[in-house]
């Protein structure tokens, strides 16, 4: 890859697909049906949980668990030739982000003739940044057609809801300290007085050309209708909602249908429910990719002892977007071990293990990146600050290999309105693309062949 200090027009145009994926995925059922229309349009075959799985050598196929948990994986043509290693390569993200949950009753009525909706914390906001944005609706809705229930995706792709500010004659002090209350200062606003109880299910029966009365249960996020963008004096930025981990869930996205490894199986993963801590059916913590490798290597053939000694010589890049240093808070980071806007994936550690990346697999995949003339950066939290987690470890609690954990570098982290470097995407790709085209022979933890 041609490594330039500048952005480019190329640049630029990967960042725009990136704001149009992120446009697609309100929530994480739109996250993953736009994931999944990505590899249809690819020509993966879909296989159901509830299905027998026929998969062959040179075949491409994709699972699914709960809508809004996808794995995909690629078989190598040349998987069962003599010289091949059984193993599998992957990168995982997930497809949530922080927000609010509408709660089952979902509206407040007043004080006076006001009509707000009752919400609960999902994953850690930043509850300021969510005040006076435009706001909607997304998820998924349950609805009733006479036996049969069945889910379906709605998007009211429509301004309906705000979060008020309170004046500052009212509260002098807000500018030295602000802490709002989640059950009483962040209730959005719907209506002043024309809508009454009810009103939510009303305009998802509209969206879905539904009687309301049908709709028997709902799943259903706040969405910040700000406009994603490219923007700068030299496009150097990109901003959006649901940059952690959307940037991520389309840059292995992109590089995994990119790339072309006849040698192994080549594997993507993107998880729901990390930003609450992934211990869900379809979380990282989940059987889910442990159930899905040992059925496609059932359906290979192979036999459990196989299995085993693939994932043994397996390795998992772990992608979750790293805290670029700030431009007016540089102090908070560690001097020697911090990252910059597009300069590259950042590869994340913690002695703590909070990361999943150790010695061996930080030289992998850096080894990787420098064959393929891509750069990677160093992110570590300063000593005495914790840090946040990830998806990597707690997803080899039920798959255990090899793994490292990197992200795409960004400021304002679990804000409603986040900001990247447009380079980066582009980096992103090159880097993980790299990492899917390598043919790894991992020897234990003693040795590994780049081929």
């Amino acid at each position: 890859m041609d490594v330039t200090s500048k952005t480019t027009a190329t640049d630029v145009a990967l960042a725009e697909e990136l704001v149009s994926f992120i446009q697609k995925s309100p929530s994480m059922f739109h996250s993953a049906a736009t994931i999944r229309s990505y590899l249809d349009e690819a020509g993966f075959t879909y296989l159901p949980e509830t299905g027998a799985w026929d998969v062959e050598p040179g075949g491409s196929y994709y699972t699914c668990r709960n809508n809004s948990t996808v794995i995909a994986w690629k078989v190598g043509a040349r998987l069962t030739e003599e010289g091949s290693s059984y193993h599998f390569q992957l990168a995982a993200s997930h497809s949530d982000s922080p927000t609010f949950k509408l709660k089952t009753a979902a509206e407040l009525e007043g004080p006076e003739s006001y009509l707000r909706l009752d919400t609960e914390a999902y994953g850690g906001m930043i509850d300021y940044t969510w005040f006076d944005k435009p706001l909607s609706l997304a998820g998924r809705v349950l609805v009733r057609e006479g036996a049969r229930i069945e889910s379906r995706l709605v998007s009211l792709d429509r301004d309906v809801a705000i979060i008020p500010s309170l004046p500052i004659h009212l509260d002098r002090s807000v500018n030295e300290r602000f802490s709002p209350n989640r059950a009483s200062d962040l209730c959005p606003v719907m209506s002043a007085g024309d809508c009454t109880m009810g009103t939510v299910n009303a305009l998802v029966a509209e969206s879905l050309g539904v009687a309301p009365e049908q709709i028997v249960a709902r799943d259903l996020f706040l969405v910040n209708r700000q406009r994603p963008c490219v923007w700068g004096a030299a496009n150097e930025f990109v901003s959006s909602p649901k940059l952690d981990d959307l940037a991520c869930a389309f840059t292995s996205l992109k590089a995994f249908l990119a790339s072309d490894n006849e040698r192994d199986v080549s594997v993507y993963c993107c998880f729901d429910n990390e930003e609450v801590g992934s211990n869900t059916k379809q979380g990282a913590m989940s059987t889910v990719l442990a159930d899905t490798l040992a059925r496609l290597n059932a359906a290979l053939g192979h036999t459990t002892d196989e299995l085993h000694q693939a994932i043994a010589k397996s390795m998992l890049v772990s992608c979750d977007n790293a805290h670029a240093v700030h431009p007016n808070q540089a102090g908070k980071y560690d001097a020697a071990n911090r990252c910059r806007l597009n300069g590259g994936l950042a590869v994340k550690e913690a002695a703590n293990q909070k990361y999943c990346t150790d010695a061996f697999s930080r030289a992998v995949f850096a080894a990787v990146c420098a064959d393929a003339g891509v750069p990677v950066q160093t992110f570590a939290n300063r000593s005495d600050m914790a840090g946040g987690s990830t998806l990597g470890n707690l997803s080899n609690t039920q798959v255990s290999m090899h793994a490292v954990d990197v992200g795409l570098p960004q400021l304002a982290m679990h804000s409603s309105f986040e900001t990247g470097g447009t380079r980066d995407v582009a980096l992103a790709v090159a880097a993980l693309a790299a990492f899917y085209d390598a043919d790894l022979r991992i020897d234990g933890a003693d040795a590994v062949e780049l081929g």
